[in-house]
């Protein structure tokens, strides 16, 4: 399963002795549904985001011949595409929870938005003016500070969600290869 040596930059290269130092010992699930380890994950998600974006990425898994052998080691590829699959589809869940979130506050804050420019007027009229003015600013200051967390959650809050989603998805479609080496 050992490739020619990738030199576009979209490589990712790990050196282990055995293939269960990526995965959690501790998981019950078969070996090709298992969940990586957390070391192993923020190694590899690490590197994958120092490469280029456009370019697919590459997995080579350095390891002892004896392990490159191994039955695991022939459904390794596949779990890590359904690890990294699986990122990208909990990550997609998140961006919707965060964009259902996001509407409700925006409804909430429309709503005070609302309330406070019609008690703005009314301030105005019902107090002296010093303090009638000081009242029409503050609730309105008021209404659009309660529009602040929407604003941001649909401009920014979603992008980081969307570029991980992203990330894992290319890692899941991404090469894995094996390359053995002697002990």
């Amino acid at each position: 399963m050992s490739g020619q040596p990738n030199t576009d930059g979209s490589s990712i290269e790990l050196r282990i002795t055995e293939i269960s130092q990526l995965f959690h010992t501790l998981d019950p699930f078969p070996f090709r549904d298992k969940d990586l380890d957390k070391d192993a994950e923020e190694f590899i998600v690490g590197w994958a985001r120092e490469t280029p974006s456009d370019q697919p990425l590459r997995i080579v898994v350095h390891l002892p011949e004896a392990q490159a052998r191994t039955p695991a080691a022939a459904v390794l590829p596949e779990a890590l595409s359904r690890y990294f699959a699986y990122r990208a589809q909990v990550a997609s869940k998140d961006l919707a929870e965060l964009l259902r979130i996001g509407r409700r506050m925006l409804l909430i804050g429309l709503a005070v938005l609302c309330i406070s420019t019609i008690a703005a007027r009314f301030a105005v009229h019902l107090m002296p003016d010093p303090l009638g003015s000081l009242a029409q600013e503050s609730l309105a200051i008021f209404g659009w500070v309660a529009n602040w967390r929407p604003l941001e959650t649909f401009l920014y809050g979603w992008l980081p969600i969307v570029r991980g989603r992203d990330l894992f998805r290319r890692l899941a479609e991404a090469q894995v290869d094996l390359q053995p080496y002697k002990t």
